[in-house]
């Protein structure tokens, strides 16, 4: 049986199995403590109480029916020995599988009623996945037994609601999955406002990702031969070294995304600076603009900072899957940024309300309140391609399990669909962004240095099961890559590192079991609990990786050297949309979640045997034989990876 997508954190959530009896009425029974956190995250300070009449927006998210059958449908089309494989979902069967059933919605209704919750008052979604209404705080408090308090930001002074643990009726505890507002610290920190604490809206995010700049370089400094690969990589030097042709045809039922969030956009003139020096055809082409919440590619802000991440990734994915087009799905506008949530939303019109719908301390609302984007909140606006790839991350330990488990579901529905999701495993080794680590085992308090020490700081949504997460290579120094055919690449260790290790969410998923216990059985590493989860029962990552070092690339009219995990996820990215074509010009399907196949087939692999990824005062875990929580099963060899796809078998899209 596959990952239950319901284990929280040992070490910031518990959910608490014990009754409490209060002096209410019949219906209300017992009230158990639902979600609890021992202390606030580090720079939060508990003020004083909220006024008992100011008004909360409350959003209850109701257990999904069937979230327990997710996996093992998911392997049902992803596994290669699967009768089923490749017969994906249509959207409108997922959304009929996973909605609450009657009597959950009607179960949570009648005790908000019995608790003197009128019913006019409480809003329920089409899909039926969550309940909202409006509240006093003194209601609030008296509903969930708690008492909410502000907190206030040390550095930023920026305030957020929420209490330190709240309950349900013991009989709603197992149809309920969270509350909002409540234990949630899922807020992204803006910059401190000396004229106006409590101005602007606090810009949302992901907290990691973007490539690392080495230096600049001039025209005349970029290598003019393959073998000088170990020093610059181009789009031919990625070509040889993973083995793929240049795109040939453009399948109209193919699609490549590159997600993007506001303030970060690509500069036209960028794009056809490179493509005047690496792919000539290319010239003013322009990637499919589907704008996500305000998205839009003005030049507010011409800098490395706003521009490089964006110029990297459409850079080499047009340039590599080209003529075939690429799709970029801007998030956000400049005044309230997004978050994957605003992404999800923008390509699942369910994700909206899924649950309970987003976040607003997290997720960017909109229309924007802080005057920005002024247009209703984009939901099922736009088709998913069948390759989407994302340089961002955030931390595992930054964000609340219910949280991640509720994203972790959308990309399993995602991959029911025939969707490959990709994420970059972040660039701190075994440190989280931006080198940060957890502040000792049992603590909930992340140092503010992975110099410092401290336990292991995976990364999200990479320890997510249900994506491909993609670690970061680097060619050997000295090594000629025309002249030597194996073991050309080790772990990236020049400026970067290549993020990886075990999750303290996610279950170990059975696709993955024999590779992880088999690293832990050969290759055991030098440390204990105490610094990362070593029970040997949890997600391990990365999955697969591909260069990430000495990306020469077009930044502000001038060039750029670039690393990071953010050229890895693209890279590979162009190399599946590349099989898809090569499926879909056979009369085939789209390859979807592809971690199955890929741990069933090391062999389609270049293994990666060399490096490390140090981080947290350690040296982090090393690249070996097999998988390792470095470099993960190793770079694509697409030559093998294409050969062992056209042989799987096909099916048509499938209405369950």
């Amino acid at each position: 049986m596959g990952p239950a997508l319901t284990m929280f954190t040992r070490h910031i959530f518990a959910l608490v199995g014990f009754l409490v009896l209060i002096g209410a009425s019949p219906i209300l029974g017992y009230n158990v403590v639902h979600e609890k956190r021992s202390s606030a995250p580090p720079g939060w300070l508990k003020r004083e109480p909220l006024e008992k009449d100011a008004v909360l927006p409350i959003s209850i998210a109701l257990t999904q029916r069937n979230l327990d059958k997710g996996y093992e449908w998911l392997m049902d089309v992803s596994d290669p020995t699967s009768s089923k494989y490749g017969r994906h979902w249509d959207a409108a069967s997922i959304s009929s599988a996973f909605a609450p059933c009657n009597d959950t919605v009607d179960a949570v209704r009648a005790w908000l009623i019995s608790a003197g919750i009128a019913s006019e008052r409480v809003k329920q979604s089409d899909s039926r996945g969550w309940l909202k209404f409006k509240a006093s705080v003194s209601e609030a408090e008296d509903l969930f037994k708690t008492r909410y308090h502000i907190y206030e930001h040390s550095e930023t002074g920026q305030q957020h609601a929420a209490c330190e643990e709240y309950s349900v009726p013991a009989h709603m505890k197992d149809k309920i999955d969270f509350v909002t507002p409540s234990v949630h610290f899922d807020v992204k920190l803006r910059a401190r406002d000396t004229d106006n604490l409590k101005g602007s809206a606090p810009k949302r995010g992901p907290s990691g990702g973007g490539p690392k700049l080495k230096n600049w370089i001039d025209y005349s400094d970029i290598i003019k031969e393959l073998r000088d690969c170990d020093k610059q990589i181009t789009t031919w030097c990625l070509r040889v070294l993973y083995e793929f042709p240049p795109g040939r045809t453009a399948n109209a039922t193919n699609s490549f995304g590159i997600v993007e969030y506001t303030p970060e956009v690509y500069v036209p003139s960028d794009l056809d600076l490179f493509f005047k020096n690496f792919s000539t055809s290319q010239v003013g082409e322009r990637p499919t603009l589907d704008s996500i919440d305000g998205g839009s590619i003005e030049q507010a802000n011409m800098s490395f900072t706003a521009n490089g991440e964006s110029d990297l990734d459409l850079e080499y994915a047009m340039s590599l899957v080209y003529p075939q087009k690429v799709t970029l799905y801007q998030v956000g506008d400049e005044v309230e940024g997004a978050s994957f949530n605003n992404f999800l939303d923008g390509i699942d019109a369910s994700y909206c309300t899924y649950e309970g719908g987003d976040d607003p301390t997290q997720d960017a609302p909109y229309p924007d309140p802080s005057g920005g984007y002024q247009g209703p909140k984009d939901c099922g606006k736009y088709e998913p391609t069948k390759v989407i790839s994302t340089s961002y991350s955030s931390n595992e330990h930054d964000l609340t399990p219910a949280y991640e488990n509720r994203q972790c579901n959308e990309y399993m529905k995602l991959g029911l669909m025939g969707v490959s999701v990709l994420y970059s495993s972040g660039d701190y080794g075994v440190a989280g962004n931006p080198n940060q680590c957890i502040n000792g085992a049992g603590s909930d308090a992340p140092s503010q240095n992975g110099t410092l020490g401290g336990r292991f700081n995976p990364s999200f949504p990479g320890s997510c099961p249900y994506i491909t997460s993609v670690g970061a290579t680097q060619v050997k120094p000295g090594v000629d890559i025309m002249t030597t055919k194996t073991q050309q690449e080790m772990a990236c260790e020049t400026v970067i590192y290549s993020g990886g290790g075990f999750s303290n969410v996610f279950p170990l998923p059975s696709y993955q079991a024999s590779a992880v216990k088999g690293w832990f059985k050969d290759h055991p590493p030098p440390y204990t609990s105490e610094q990362f989860n070593n029970s040997q029962e949890t997600r391990g990552f990365p999955d697969i990786s591909a260069n990430g070092a000495n990306y020469v690339v077009a930044v502000d009219g001038k060039w750029a050297l670039l690393y990071g995990t953010s050229a890895s996820s693209p890279t590979l990215g162009s190399i599946l949309t590349l099989i898809n074509e090569e499926r879909f010009n056979a009369g085939k399907g789209s390859i979807g979640f592809i971690n199955p196949v890929a741990y069933a087939h090391p062999e389609v692999f270049n293994d990666i045997t060399e490096g490390n990824n140090p981080g947290c005062a350690t040296s982090g875990f090393n690249a070996t034989t097999g998988w390792d929580p470095v470099t993960g099963l190793g770079t694509p060899n697409y030559r093998k990876l294409l050969e062992l796809f056209l042989s799987l078998a096909v099916f048509e899209i499938m209405n369950v």
